[in-house]
């Protein structure tokens, strides 16, 4: 019996499904501690807000990934861009190119959309992953380093005279 793989956009009333499988993908990247997203925020920020876009992967109709992006913009090339904050396979259907497809599904959005690049980062003992990045041609940036104000350090600097 052949698998049959599907991409789609997630719909209003999964915004539990989502959670659940960003809570996976938090305990793949051993910071489960660190999600304090809801469903009702989630349901706000992507269905509401559109602040960001998912993504599902689907075989033979059950969900075993995502993909959230959403558009930046750079000021180099003029251009909006796409972000790919996050992308995540459920272990056991790894190695099946379902990651791959994933990408190849939000280059080819990219471009319907006019980006001028698509952009992510990826932790540096993910392996696997930069494997396969490189073999679509992603360049890693080592000039770069990732900056961030959590909510407390944006808040207290906000506040500062």
């Amino acid at each position: 019996m052949e698998t049959i793989f599907n991409i789609r956009p997630a719909q209003p009333h999964e915004a539990g499904l989502a959670l659940e499988f960003i809570k996976k993908l938090a305990v793949y990247e051993k910071c489960a501690d660190e999600v304090v997203a809801d469903e009702g925020t989630l349901y706000r920020s992507l269905f509401e807000e559109h602040a960001a876009e998912m993504v599902f992967a689907e075989e033979d109709g059950v969900v075993v990934g995502f993909a959230l992006f959403f558009h930046n913009f750079s000021t180099f090339v003029g251009r909006k861009g796409l972000y790919l904050e996050d992308l995540f396979i459920l272990p056991e259907k790894r190695g099946r190119g379902y990651g791959k497809a994933l990408l190849k599904y939000l280059a080819k959005l990219a471009v319907e959309r006019n980006c001028g690049r698509m952009e992510w980062i990826c932790l540096d003992w993910n392996q696997s992953a930069l494997k396969v990045y490189r073999s679509i041609g992603a360049i890693p940036m080592d000039e770069w380093t990732v900056q961030r104000l959590d909510e407390d350090a944006l808040k207290q600097f906000a506040e500062t005279k």
